[in-house]
């Protein structure tokens, strides 16, 4: 299997599925709630999920599909397709310009490639396991990403978010964020997971964590953050194993345990 060639064919359906999510961006949303009344859905997740699954399965008919908003396709080998449609979907839904979509392929529980789309600036984040990770943007500049070489947490720039259970669950990351206010330069929310991801891959952030994450939200970002030279763990800094409800720290690598002790405060 052409890696190179498999992230030319998430690039190109991603950049199609940014299409729609543009001309929706500006349009009236179907909003309907999932698990609570903070996690949304809308036509246009569902439209760009299928858009994207059918694009895959017209190619490759036998992978695997894991999809946020319901689709799935058992496959016959190892491989295996994650997708989140719309990352940010409270941000599209508001007409705040931060959102992402995010597609990857997985060798059981080996990422191959990940492809992480922002449309509202036409930066595409790729990466293919053991070639590093790159960033094209508006005018089809590439660059190779490579995380900050920040020391010490009190010089960096973090992001995080919250639980969709915040609201009625004791461990939302209230306590955490209260400890890293503190102790960091600054702490931002940006609302998609993926992006915040690719933002320490690019030396914008120097780490991120988040808890009761889902593996669609950093399937594609976590193997373009390791590719950057990042580091990603769980909360207990054990290698990141993907699941629908797991804790993630994602860092520049000479930050993390800063990171982790922190949690471990909190």
């Amino acid at each position: 299997m052409d890696l190179n060639d498999i992230a030319a064919f998430a690039q190109a359906i991603i950049y199609e599925a940014g299409l729609v999510l543009m001309e929706g961006f500006y349009q009236h949303k179907e909003v309907e709630q999932k698990s609570s009344s903070v996690d949304s859905v809308t036509q246009y997740d569902r439209i760009v999920e299928s858009l994207i699954v059918s694009r895959i399965l017209s190619r490759f008919p036998d992978h695997a599909i894991l999809g946020e908003e319901g689709s799935s396709h058992v496959g016959k080998g190892l491989y295996q397709w994650i997708i989140d449609p719309l990352d940010g979907t409270n941000n599209f839904i508001h007409g705040i310009p931060i959102f992402s979509i995010s597609i990857a392929l997985y060798k059981r529980e080996k990422p191959l490639v990940g492809v992480v789309f922002d449309p509202t600036r036409d930066e595409c984040f790729t990466a293919v396991t053991n070639q590093g990770a790159f960033l094209k943007d508006r005018n089809n500049n590439i660059q190779k990403l490579a995380v900050s070489h920040t020391q010490k947490l009190i010089h960096s720039l973090l992001a995080t978010g919250f639980p969709y259970d915040r609201h009625t669950n004791p461990h939302n990351n209230i306590a955490e964020i209260e400890v890293f206010v503190k102790k960091a330069q600054g702490v931002l929310r940006l609302g998609s997971a993926a992006l915040a991801v690719c933002y320490v891959a690019s030396s914008r952030l120097e780490g991120y964590w988040e808890c009761k994450l889902s593996s669609w939200d950093v399937a594609a970002s976590r193997l373009i953050v390791e590719e950057a030279g990042g580091r990603t763990s769980h909360f207990n800094n054990s290698r990141v194993k993907l699941n629908k409800q797991m804790n993630l720290v994602a860092s520049n690598g000479f930050i993390h345990q800063q990171m982790l002790d922190t949690i471990l405060e909190a």
